[in-house]
């Protein structure tokens, strides 16, 4: 890494399963860093909020789901040096929400098989999650 002070951010992101066994990812849009790109959907966590917290109100906000902190299981996390920051990101996995997702932001969204995640270019930070995720599922 170029920079001796790395600056670290810390998102958020949840691997959201149905009934069926499928995952939810998210399009990254146009006009975002990594347009194009398919990701776990989640987000920054504010200053001073636990990341439970930050995932629900995220998931509400990107998706129109409703979810509690009590059905959020951390189950790995992810950390990747981009050339301007370090990213750390907590993955939980959800099973229990209520609504049907939806882009709220514009975005697509889409419930894939867990053998399928490769078949969708994603984010550095996003794909070595990929094989903890198809083992837990």
């Amino acid at each position: 890494m170029s920079n001796a002070d790395p600056r670290i951010l810390l998102v958020v992101a949840c691997a959201l399963v149905d009934t069926d066994g499928r995952v939810l990812l998210t399009q990254r849009p146009e006009g975002k860093a990594l347009a194009g790109l398919w990701e776990f959907p989640g987000g920054k966590i504010d200053p001073g909020e636990r990341p439970e917290d930050a995932l629900i109100r995220e998931l509400d906000e990107e998706l129109g789901i409703v979810t509690q902190a009590a059905c959020l299981a951390p189950l790995t996390f992810a950390s990747h040096a981009y050339d301007d920051f370090h990213l750390l990101m907590p993955l939980f996995v959800c099973r229990r929400f209520s609504g049907t997702p939806i882009g709220r932001e514009g975005q697509a969204i889409k419930w894939v098989r867990p053998n399928a995640l490769r078949d969708y270019p994603m984010p550095p930070a996003d794909e070595p999650l990929i094989p903890i995720l198809q083992d837990l599922l």
